[in-house]
């Protein structure tokens, strides 16, 4: 089970769509979140990224624990497709991003 709320991935999916994966402010975000919501962000990029399907999403946060290195932020920002993995990720566990980018919008 996923460790961070879909209004946080949709934050990171929009920060990394508006100013790219690399920005201070993206970096400043991720590495403000918790160790768990860390995990939850790097194994949800792996099943958008295809590395794990939805089924293997356990296994897949287990490793990105486990594995867990360098700091995700420098980690997440070297993947110039990190929105799309995330989004992809999101489908793939049949979460729906769309209404929470709207509500992102619509606030921002």
């Amino acid at each position: 089970m996923l460790e961070i709320s879909t209004g946080k991935v949709v934050r990171v999916i929009a920060l990394a769509r508006e100013l790219g994966p690399d920005s201070t402010h993206l970096r400043d975000y991720i590495s403000g979140l918790n160790v768990d919501e860390q995990v939850s962000l790097v194994a949800l990029c792996w099943i958008g990224r295809d590395s794990f399907s939805a089924d293997e999403l356990e296994d897949a946060l287990d490793t990105a624990r486990r594995e867990r290195s360098a700091p995700t932020e420098d980690y997440l920002s070297g993947m110039p497709e990190l929105a799309n993995f995330l989004e992809d990720g999101m489908d793939a566990l049949g979460m729906n991003v769309a209404h929470e980018e709207d509500h992102l919008r619509d606030r921002g």
